[in-house]
């Protein structure tokens, strides 16, 4: 199936990418859930929730990367275009607190098979000054993710790194952001960030849309694609091929602007609305 798309530098990409932090116990809600989560991906669940997003037309995978990501995601992604015949592009934010560290990581993300390579927010988020205009390092981060083939871009929960990139000329190809109805990891009000997501004529990577699970898929994705540019794509972590399915379904729905038809979920206190509709 195709999913519509859009372009981060030289590479076509999907509207809709694959998150990976419910596969390596990121939950963004609990230690108990973070456990869970660790225990219950195990590869042959993360491949099978790849796989049917590739089978869906979603062809992005954003992830960690660099000496500290240990996971085995590249034999996951070359076994998934295996058996589909996908490329999924490998999305990586590579971290570092100084940008020696920085710039080994961003080598280590290479040799994974990292193609689009943005150094993770830890490091832009705390290397940014925006009073001066700059992001410290960033020239060098991108000059080498150059050199090494990759497609360079910054992760950052910080909106005005996106101004003062974009105003400092440097070579982003794209940037991530959170961005999400309740303002969950916005440090500004949704309003604003909609603005600066708007501003730059970079395509932006929205993370968090659903909050990570305190947003309706219905609600967050909505918001997400009314809001944002048609430049623009959207990062959705999924527990599951059910999951999958339902929440592309929506996406592209929602893109189309056709009417998403969903199964809704019942419990005992909903069954009177649902006589009443049915009347």
């Amino acid at each position: 199936m195709t999913f519509p798309t859009t372009h981060i530098g030289h590479l076509e990409l999907s509207r809709m990418l694959i998150g990976t932090n419910p596969f390596y116990g990121y939950s963004h809600f609990s230690r108990a859930k973070d456990t869970w989560l660790k225990r219950y991906f195990t590869p042959q669940r993360i491949y099978e929730v790849i796989e049917a997003c590739a089978r869906q037309g979603l062809n992005g995978v954003l992830s960690g990367a660099g000496t500290h990501f240990k996971t085995g995601l590249q034999p996951i992604l070359e076994e998934v275009e295996r058996t589909t015949g996908v490329h999924v592009v490998w999305i990586g934010t590579p971290a570092g607190r100084a940008l020696e560290e920085l710039l080994e990581e961003i080598r280590a993300a290479a040799d994974q098979g990292v193609q689009i390579c943005m150094p993770h927010q830890m490091y832009s988020d705390n290397m940014l000054v925006p009073n001066q205009g700059r992001l410290i390092g960033y020239e060098q981060a991108a000059q080498l993710i150059r050199d090494l083939g990759m497609v360079p871009g910054v992760s950052t929960h910080r909106p005005e790194a996106i101004t003062t990139c974009d105003q400092a000329g440097y070579d982003v190809a794209a940037y991530i952001q959170p961005y999400n109805p309740i303002g969950f990891l916005c440090p500004l009000e949704t309003d604003w960030v909609r603005r600066i997501i708007s501003g730059t004529n970079k395509p932006v990577i929205v993370i968090k849309p659903l909050a990570a699970g305190r947003v309706l898929p219905p609600t967050g994705l909505n918001f997400c694609y009314s809001t944002i540019k048609p430049i623009d794509t959207v990062c959705v972590g999924m527990f599951s091929v059910e999951e999958v399915e339902e929440d592309v379904n929506l996406a592209r729905s929602i893109i189309s602007g056709a009417e998403a038809r969903l199964q809704r979920t019942f419990s005992s206190g909903k069954q009177v609305h649902a006589g009443h509709e049915k009347a």
